[in-house]
C-alpha cells in the first residue's frame, strides 16, 4: 500500500535533458541519480531487466518510445504505471528517415567516401572525378512508391513529408489511430495488407515498436514479395528485420539498399548498406521534447493520480477537485469496482466523481471522495484480491 508524501523523489538512469528535470519543482522534488526509495524512476536506454525496483516506486518513466529495454509485465503485477513519449522524437526520426531516402537514391555514401579518398589535383583531380562518378549514378524520388509500415505519429510525417517530396505513398497499419488517420495527407494511400504494400513500393520504411507481433516482421518470405532493387529502411529496432535474409537479398541484388539505424559487424561489413550509429532521436530538440514529456507525465500521476501515455494502463485524466482522491490499480476482472465502493460505503465516505477505465489485463480506477480514508479502510482496499495498488491523493 502507498501513502501520500509532500516530497516526492525521483531516481534517474542516463542524462535526461535539464529541460524536464526542471518540471520538478524543488521544493516538492528530490531528483537525482543517488536517489535511494524512489517514487518514480526516469531512464532512456538504461536496462531495467537486471535492476531491483524498490517497493516505494509508483511510477517509471521513459524518455523514448521504445520500452524493450524495461520489464513491462512485471510492474504491471505491481500497479506501476510505464510511460513513454509517444511522438516527441518523430520529427528528428522523419528527417533521418528522409535523409536515409536521398542516401539510398543517390548513392551519396559511396559517393562522399569515394571523394574523400581522391589523390591528385587540379586537372587530374578533376579526371578522376569524371571517371568515377559514373559508378554512383542513382535515381530520383519523385514518383516512386514509398511504403511506410506504421502510421503512428513519426510513420504520418514521413509519409506527409515525401508526399511534399513527390514521392508516391502506401501505408499500411491496421491499428492506426483515428488522430493519426486525421493527421494523414490524403494523398496517401492505404494498403490492403502488408504484402500489397511491399509487392508495391520502390521504398518500404518500417515504423513499428519492438513486440511480439513485429520481431522479424520483415523475414525472407517478405523480402521475396517486394519489387526488384527496392530500397528497405529501418529506423524502428533492429529485430523488425531479419538481418540474415537481408543480407541475402542484397548479394542476389533482389535489394538495391537497406538503410538502418542499428549496426552490427555484417552490415557494417557490406557495401549496399548504409549503416548509422542509432541516431534517430539524438537530436537537442528530441531530447529536451522526451524529458519534458515524461517529467510532465510522471509529475501529473504522482500529484493527480492521472495518467497519460503509459504502455501497460489505460488513460485517465480527471479534473482533481476539492476534498481526496483515491488512486486505485487493479487486474480487470468482474466485480472489482462494487467491492472498492463497498469498503467505501461502509465508512461512511461519499464518492463525489469517478473514472475508472481498463486496457487488457488491467484497470484503474480515481475516485474523489469528501473525507480522508481511514489507514484500515486503505487496508482493506489494499487487500481486495485483484488488487494490485492503492495510493491517497
Amino acid at each position: 500500500m502507498n501513502h501520500y508524501s509532500p516530497i516526492f523523489k525521483i531516481k534517474t538512469y542516463n542524462a535526461l535533458s535539464s529541460s524536464g528535470l526542471e518540471k520538478f519543482p524543488a521544493e516538492r522534488y528530490e531528483v537525482g541519480p543517488e536517489i535511494e526509495r524512489p517514487d518514480a524512476i526516469l531512464l532512456r536506454s538504461q536496462d531495467l531487466y537486471d535492476v531491483p525496483i524498490p517497493e516505494t516506486v509508483k511510477a517509471v518513466g521513459r524518455a523514448g518510445a521504445g520500452i524493450n529495454n524495461i520489464p513491462v509485465s512485471e510492474y504491471s503485477k505491481r500497479g506501476i504505471p510505464v510511460f513513454n513519449t509517444p511522438g516527441a522524437n518523430a520529427n528528428a526520426v522523419t528527417e533521418l528517415t528522409i535523409a536515409g531516402l536521398l542516401l539510398a537514391a543517390r548513392n551519396i555514401a559511396e559517393a562522399w567516401y569515394f571523394a574523400k579518398n581522391l589523390d591528385g589535383d587540379g586537372e587530374s583531380l578533376d579526371a578522376l572525378v569524371e571517371q568515377g562518378k559514373k559508378r554512383f549514378s542513382g535515381f530520383e524520388l519523385a514518383d516512386k512508391t514509398l511504403g511506410v509500415v506504421g502510421l503512428g505519429a513519426i510513420g504520418v510525417k514521413v509519409s506527409n513529408a515525401a508526399t511534399a517530396l513527390g514521392l508516391k505513398v502506401v501505408g499500411f497499419d491496421p491499428q492506426i489511430t483515428v488522430e493519426s488517420a486525421w493527421r494523414l495527407s490524403a494523398d496517401a494511400i492505404p494498403a490492403g495488407s502488408l504484402d500489397e504494400l511491399l509487392s508495391g513500393s520502390d521504398f518500404v520504411s518500417l515504423h513499428v515498436p519492438l513486440n511480439d507481433h513485429t520481431r522479424q516482421l520483415i523475414n525472407e518470405l517478405c523480402i521475396d514479395k517486394m519489387k526488384p532493387k527496392a530500397t528497405l529502411l529501418n529506423f524502428s529496432r533492429a529485430a523488425i528485420v531479419e538481418e540474415t535474409a537481408v543480407l541475402a537479398a542484397l548479394e542476389s541484388s533482389k535489394l538495391h539498399a537497406y538503410v538502418s539505424d542499428f549496426p552490427s559487424r555484417a552490415l557494417l561489413n557490406h557495401p549496399r548498406t548504409i549503416v548509422l550509429p542509432h541516431l534517430g532521436a539524438s537530436t537537442a530538440e528530441a531530447e529536451d521534447n522526451c524529458s519534458v514529456m515524461v517529467s510532465q507525465q510522471v509529475r501529473d500521476f504522482l500529484e493527480n493520480g492521472n495518467i497519460r501515455n503509459s504502455v501497460n494502463f489505460p488513460d485517465v485524466n480527471l479534473p482533481l477537485n476539492d476534498g481526496f482522491r483515491l488512486a486505485i490499480a487493479n487486474k480487470n476482472v468482474p466485480g472489482m469496482v462494487s467491492q472498492i465502493t463497498a469498503v467505501l460505503a461502509e465508512n461512511r465516505i461519499n464518492i463525489v466523481d469517478m473514472l475508472n477505465k481498463s486496457r487488457g489485463d488491467y484497470a484503474y480506477s480515481l475516485l474523489d471522495i469528501n473525507d480522508k480514508v481511514p489507514m484500515e479502510a486503505l487496508a482493506r482496499l489494499s487487500s481486495i484480491q485483484g488488487v494490485l495498488s492503492v495510493r491517497a491523493i
